[in-house]
């Protein structure tokens, strides 16, 4: 696995006279050594009849719209280049956000996407923000979503696993889980620690009756839960993380990975995602998504190696739409 050399920071408002967040994600940078880009897609629809009422063409907008939000991100960049970070920005006009990133992260080859969690329109009390949702989904990339502005000093991160590959997940992403915590714990001068949630999923499905014995079903959770044990301890000793250092915890991930979390002081949450869509995310969910938002600490997002890209390579523009009547037809 490659090291972190380009970052894409995404700035959500460039507006705002204070960034702890960005700053945060320049400081994670600079001790990364890695280089950074400042990326803000302007993604405001522009109304058909702005011309007439303003003034201005809709070229002129948005050639003034770009040159202010990149005066705005060339302040962020030299702030960036004062703590030794090689900074650069970029400013485009491409909708939806999520989306817009993604794009641009693609083009630029981010080894990772830093992102500030954004608040958005909820769509359930355990959901992400809209925003961040896709943002995970989408992106084949590294995500960093940070959670609070605490900068980063000898982090302790956690990383967590699944050795028994519930729901068909990659072998090869808790591999992937691994390398990432433990490269960032080693430039960072941190601490890594390794987790599992062994809640056995479906155990019930191994019984063939269909009003299966109770103790039938006892008898095979049991199995699995020794097999899913078993199976985490050999994953822990390959990837040479020693035994206090690993955590195993009879719950389930989404309330297990934020109780480790705590109990450990972690800065950072190391976990993969795949991504679904349709009946099959209906039914299964996804923990990355329901863990985030109980998590005390940032999270890093990884994807399986060969995930498939799901985001058109060319950007969108602006977008422009007709104005809404001045008075409601009646109905």
């Amino acid at each position: 696995m490659s090291p972190i050399r380009r970052i894409l920071i995404a700035v959500k408002n460039p507006d705002l006279h204070r960034q702890p967040g960005i700053e945060k994600a320049i400081d994670i940078a600079r001790q990364l050594g890695a280089s950074v880009e400042l990326f803000h897609a302007i993604s405001t629809p522009v109304f058909l009849e702005l011309e007439p009422l303003s003034g201005h063409s809709l070229a002129e907008v948005k050639r003034e719209s770009l040159a202010l939000r990149r005066a705005r991100l060339e302040k962020l960049a030299q702030r960036a280049k004062k703590m030794g970070v090689q900074a650069d920005c970029h400013v485009a006009w491409d909708f939806p956000p999520h989306e817009a990133i993604v794009r641009r992260a693609d083009s630029t080859r981010a080894d990772l996407i830093v992102a500030e969690c954004h608040e958005g329109k909820r769509l359930k009390p355990w959901l992400l923000h809209l925003t961040d949702w896709e943002l995970l989904r989408l992106s084949s990339r590294p995500v960093l979503l940070l959670k609070n502005d605490q900068k980063w000093r000898e982090p302790v991160i956690l990383g967590a696993v699944d050795p028994s590959h519930a729901h068909a997940k990659p072998a090869r992403l808790d591999v992937d889980i691994v390398a990432h915590g433990s490269r960032l714990s080693r430039a960072l001068k941190g601490s890594f620690e390794l987790m599992h949630a062994n809640f056995p999923t479906g155990f019930a499905l191994l019984a063939p009756d269909e009003a299966p014995d109770g103790m039938l079903i006892e008898r095979a959770y049991e199995a699995q839960k020794a097999r899913s044990k078993m199976g985490f301890e050999k994953f822990a000793r390959h990837a040479r993380v020693p035994n206090v250092r690993c955590h195993l915890v009879d719950t389930d991930p989404i309330f297990a990975i934020p109780q480790i979390a705590r109990e450990i002081g972690a800065d950072l949450v190391v976990m993969g995602a795949v991504s679904r869509s349709g009946l099959k995310r209906v039914l299964i969910g996804n923990t990355a998504e329901r863990v985030l938002a109980k998590l005390p600490c940032d999270v890093l997002v990884v994807k399986p190696a060969r995930f498939e890209r799901r985001v058109i390579p060319k950007a969108r523009g602006m977008r422009v739409v007709a104005p809404p009547p001045l008075f409601p037809m009646a109905v």
